[in-house]
């Protein structure tokens, strides 16, 4: 049966970041919704907030906001509620919870997340970390990491790297080529090193479309290796063998998303950390 099509007005005060991944991740549970998203952000200002209004008018929907001025929350709870349309914050439930546990309320202060301070600069440091030691660069530096990620070419190493960097995770990847040696700074790692693999059909699929993008005059010479069916399985066995012989875990990342793959790898971060007894980096938060 078809979905009929609805608005969705995200309200936030900030970037909006959280209601896009809460909204993504609730609508993720059915089958083609067919949602029209309605994105209003850094709504801070009574003149801001009227032309939210006007557009909820418009194009009725459910609304869900972040907003922190009590006034703004009010006129907008307030127009919902004459106009029959669903309004929720969708942050006050946790509040309450976090609130009770502490004992104190939270600050009236908005994008509170965003503030720039050790967290977010931690942030940047580590994504010109991540710029540096990105494919084997700055073999040097890897003493200054807090994970090395390390796999055939074109097993997402980079995009990861770039996602934990958003956590305040400084990641270095190193590739694992069949003709070359892994540098000698792996040989006893101050970090955790995890390995991440893919399906051989799967990784000829992106390096086929890797070489379309470059076109032909960035095309290896050894291309037919680099996307042959037997040549690209040895290379993926023989990454996994080195992973194994190391005891380096490794993450299938065939049937992952880039957040799932990240998740995974602060989870064996902090299992190396308490192997060794200490703790693992913290990670920051992202935008919300």
């Amino acid at each position: 049966m078809p979905h009929r099509s609805f608005n969705l007005h995200l309200v936030s005060d900030s970037t909006g970041e959280t209601l896009n991944s809460m909204a993504r991740a609730v609508l993720a549970r059915f089958q083609d919704p067919h949602v029209i998203y309605h994105r209003w952000s850094l709504v801070r200002s009574r003149f801001q907030l009227d032309q939210v209004l006007e557009g909820i008018k418009a194009e009725p929907g459910p609304v869900l906001f972040t907003l922190v001025d009590r006034s703004l929350r009010h006129s907008l709870e307030e127009v919902c509620g004459q106009m029959g349309v669903t309004c929720l914050s969708v942050l006050d439930p946790v509040l309450e919870v976090i609130q009770g546990q502490i004992g104190e309320q939270a600050r009236e202060k908005r994008a509170a997340q965003h503030v720039m301070d050790a967290d977010y600069f931690r942030r940047i440091d580590a994504m010109h970390y991540v710029l540096a030691h990105d494919d084997g660069q700055g073999v040097a530096g890897i003493e200054e990491a807090d994970c090395v990620l390390v796999g055939v070419s074109r097993s997402s190493k980079t995009p990861t790297c770039f996602y934990l960097a958003n956590r305040g995770i400084k990641a270095a990847n190193v590739p694992i080529v069949p003709t070359s040696p892994l540098p000698p700074e792996l040989d006893n790692p101050p970090c955790p090193v995890i390995g991440l693999t893919i399906d051989v059909p799967a990784l000829i699929d992106i390096r086929r479309h890797r070489l379309k993008i470059i076109g032909g005059t960035g095309v290896r010479q050894d291309t037919n290796d680099y996307i042959d069916h037997e040549a690209v399985k040895a290379e993926i066995l023989a990454a996994r063998r080195l992973c194994t012989s190391r005891g380096w875990p490794v993450i299938d990342v065939t049937r992952r998303s880039i957040e799932e793959t990240a998740a995974t790898v602060l989870q064996l971060m902090e299992a190396w950390h308490a192997r060794r007894g200490g703790s693992a980096p913290m990670p920051g938060s992202i935008g919300v």
